[in-house]
């Protein structure tokens, strides 16, 4: 086979070297482009990890700076979830349009933006709408930062790479906890939160600067017929030594779909939109698939990830809603923090798991498995609130929480976010992965927001039963319309209907 064949872009990316001499490597290696694009694109979910949960962590801190209540805390805990929820829907669809490089580079720039005015705010309500902006800029990262990973590297790999980025985002919430933890107990004072968040700026430059030196996705390239460009941006994502390949020649577009499918070319195919997600029958099982359980998943993962903290004292009985002093407030929440982060260990612990398991497995079997775990978690939590303080209702619940984050991680939460990014073809991957992002959002917002009010409300047990239905149901909907994309050539589905 000659090496100036013309070739899809994905033949190249997974294409095993022959060197030279004649010797064939065993696996494709991975160049410097590849991995300086997944390292930075890992930053957008350690950030969402970072500022999301510190914010458990900040909350009591805010609430006394700014009077809050129970509707308020609700406010600080969604707004940043709910502007993920209009990044998604309204950003993560333009990498599309614009490009993925320049979406990955736009999306850093204005976190890094409001995150700076986050640190400087001294209005309740201003502070909502930066805590909404940060997170509608994490919105954007949520499919530009999968599609960048996914259309740049080989197959055989891109479950376990795709996944070891999305585990930064369990890394982010164990340092988010812990930095929260380390400023409350070298100061102590009201205005500890703003430092929290500060924290973050100076890397959230870096990253910026950073995503100016990637490729274009050439995928992305060849769909608008630049071909001579995705050749470029190939031969320099792929730049090795030995040089390997010497010369890149790549089909267009209609071309490639014909290579692929075995057939005749087509004729070019209407530019997508949001209408192709439910006009198709494999476009609409694959928009099912990744919004409904991804939704199902948020409700659960934020709901507890966030007030972990305060699900704790009040389930342990350690509640203080009438303290005396700053200090009391720092001290109660500092042994929450501890906790939370003892039970946010678990979730990197789940994420090392499905990596080593996602391409064997398969990801429809750890969704499914990882629903049931998690209902197994929630329930075993609730049973703690029926029992009197001391060594028993704590195991029963750490033992819960414990489980319950290692099999979302193990499951739901890495597989609903690696499956959207993967079961839509090329023309609409961006915004199909946006949509199912922004509707996952609105269970997170729904339970970010109604948490604080339902605890008060409802009790911690009646609510964790509730979480427990969803999570089955979750497992369910998986099931049903599951669709495997281990190993799969993602050009494959802009022609094929997927098993």
């Amino acid at each position: 086979m000659s090496e100036h064949r013309a070739k899809t872009v994905q033949e190249y990316i997974d294409e095993t070297p022959v060197w030279a001499d004649g010797t064939q490597v065993s696996e494709t290696p991975m160049t410097s482009m590849q991995w300086r694009i997944w390292s930075l694109a890992t930053a957008g979910k350690f950030f969402e990890g970072l500022v999301v949960f510190m914010t458990g962590v900040a909350l009591p801190l805010i609430a006394i700076e700014f009077h809050a209540g129970a509707t308020e805390k609700g406010l600080v805990g969604a707004a940043s979830l709910f502007g993920i929820l209009i990044g998604a829907t309204l950003l993560g669809g333009l990498a599309d349009r614009f490009g993925r490089k320049q979406m990955f580079i736009f999306e850093m720039a204005l976190f890094t933006a409001f995150l700076v005015a986050v640190t400087t705010c001294n209005s309740f309500p201003w502070l909502i709408f930066y805590l909404f902006g940060m997170g509608m800029a994490l919105g954007c990262d949520y499919p530009t930062a999968h599609m960048v990973i996914s259309e740049s590297i080989p197959s055989s790999i891109r479950g376990r790479l795709v996944l070891s980025a999305f585990g930064f985002q369990a890394v982010g919430a164990l340092v988010g906890t812990a930095v929260g933890f380390l400023i409350l107990r070298s100061s102590g004072a009201v205005g500890d939160w703003r430092i929290m968040y500060g924290t973050a700026i100076v890397p959230a430059v870096l990253v910026t600067a950073g995503r100016f030196f990637v490729t274009q996705s050439s995928h992305w390239l060849v769909a608008q017929g630049r071909i001579a460009e995705a050749e470029r941006e190939v031969e320099r994502l792929l730049r090795r030594q030995p040089s390997y390949p010497k010369r890149v020649v790549l089909l267009r577009a209609i071309e490639a779909e014909a290579v692929v499918a075995g057939k005749p070319p087509a004729k070019k195919a209407d530019a997508g939109g949001y209408a192709k997600l439910f006009t198709k029958k494999k476009n609409r099982r694959a928009t099912i698939l990744a919004s409904v359980p991804w939704f199902l998943q948020d409700l659960g993962t934020y709901g507890i990830g966030i007030f972990t903290p305060v699900i704790l004292t009040t389930a342990l009985g350690k509640t203080n809603e009438h303290a005396r002093n700053l200090a009391e407030v720092v001290h109660s929440t500092m042994q929450a923090a501890k906790g939370a982060a003892l039970i946010d260990v678990l979730l990197i612990v789940g994420i090392v798991a499905a990596v080593l398991l996602v391409d064997r497995v398969g990801r429809i079997r750890l969704q499914v498995g990882g629903f049931l775990g998690c209902a197994a978690g929630l329930f075993i939590a609730a049973l703690s609130t029926y029992q009197p303080e001391g060594v028993l209702k704590t195991l029963l619940i750490f033992a819960g929480f414990m489980l319950f984050n290692f099999m979302t991680n193990l499951g739901p939460n890495a597989m609903t976010y690696l499956l959207a990014g993967e079961v839509f073809p090329t023309k609409v991957r961006g915004i199909g992965a946006g949509f199912a992002a922004s509707f996952a959002k609105i269970g997170a917002v729904a339970t970010a927001f109604l948490f604080p009010i339902l605890l008060k409300d409802i009790g911690t047990a009646t609510l964790l039963y509730a979480l427990v239905v969803t999570s089955l149901i979750g497992a369910g909907v998986t099931w049903r319309f599951g669709i495997e994309t281990k190993g799969l050539n993602l050009e494959k589905l802009d022609v094929e209907e997927p098993a």
